[in-house]
């Protein structure tokens, strides 16, 4: 009975744009959240029913077309909107926001796991480490020459003195001011760019995972971590620059958001529709006999 498949049709509709409605509503409860990157569902037709293949003309006859009945809709993927949210002052030092493209590098101590992440509300731990709201370490260059890869730690002050001020600048730079008058680099926050930013993987926690599989740009092979002299200063090789004092924020639209809301809302509508309108023609085919 011909009409099984459009009841397929209807509730093919009702699954397909419920997940929709999931992905519109995530957006909206994170309207306000730190480097929150919005996402968008995108539908494809599901597989045809073909009565008919398509064939082409032969010296006696004309072409013969395709004749084929669709199956309904289904979730062809889900799209991250990467686009660079507005920077907010907050005042704070270490809260850092990045102006224009990149992501910072954060390790989770514990078991060295490696994330990426647009959240810059940073904070200095009990150890001296910059680390997230988590308390995983953000990565960049270390030591005197900025040439080891690894935590960013607040050095020891020279003899007889103590750690005044610390400032970190559009380049990363982290600089150590003391109480003699002297100060001393020994960290630069690096950021890290991928060619494929679609395949990072959102964890929760404003993190990201599937370094690897986004391709990092300046890592060396098959590592997700970036190199000592490499190419993820910030504000070079197109990378964003830092500014202190300022976090990201979430980069959805309220306005596009709610106007999808009510465009999904009305598919799914009428999905519904379709399955009771499916059911009054099955009861009046059913009804034939008496």
């Amino acid at each position: 009975m011909s009409l099984i498949g459009t009841l397929g049709s209807g509730v093919s509709a009702l699954r397909t744009f419920m997940k929709g409605l999931e992905v519109i509503g995530n957006n909206i409860a994170n309207v306000n959240t730190t480097g929150f990157k919005s996402s968008s569902a995108q539908y494809a037709d599901s597989f045809s029913n073909i009565l008919q293949r398509s064939a082409p003309s032969s010296g006696s006859s004309s072409n013969t077309s395709s004749v084929a009945v669709g199956t309904g809709v289904k979730l062809g993927g889900i799209r991250t909107n990467y686009a660079q949210g507005s920077l907010e002052t907050t005042g704070q030092g270490t809260d850092l926001g990045i102006s224009g493209e990149g992501y910072f590098h954060v390790k989770n101590p514990v078991d060295g796991t490696e994330f990426a992440s647009r959240d810059g509300s940073f904070r200095w731990d009990d150890q001296g480490n910059l680390v997230t709201s988590s308390g995983f370490r953000v990565q960049g260059l270390t030591g005197s020459t900025l040439a080891t890869v690894g935590d960013i730690k607040l050095g020891t002050p020279p003899t007889g003195t103590q750690l005044q001020s610390v400032t970190i600048d559009k380049g990363g730079n982290v600089v150590e001011f003391y109480s003699n008058g002297t100060s001393a680099t020994l960290n630069q926050v690096q950021l890290q760019k991928f060619t494929d930013p679609s395949a990072l993987v959102k964890e929760g926690n404003n993190l990201f995972s599937g370094l690897l599989a986004a391709g990092p740009v300046g890592a060396a092979s098959g590592s997700s971590a970036f190199q000592a002299g490499g190419i993820n200063a910030p504000g070079s090789n197109g990378l964003g620059a830092i500014q202190s004092g300022t976090l990201e924020l979430s980069n959805v639209d309220l306005t596009d958001q709610f106007a999808n809301l009510i465009t999904t809302q009305r598919s799914f509508q009428a999905g519904s529709r379709l399955i009771t309108v499916s059911d009054t023609i099955l009861s009046d085919i059913v009804d034939l006999k008496r």
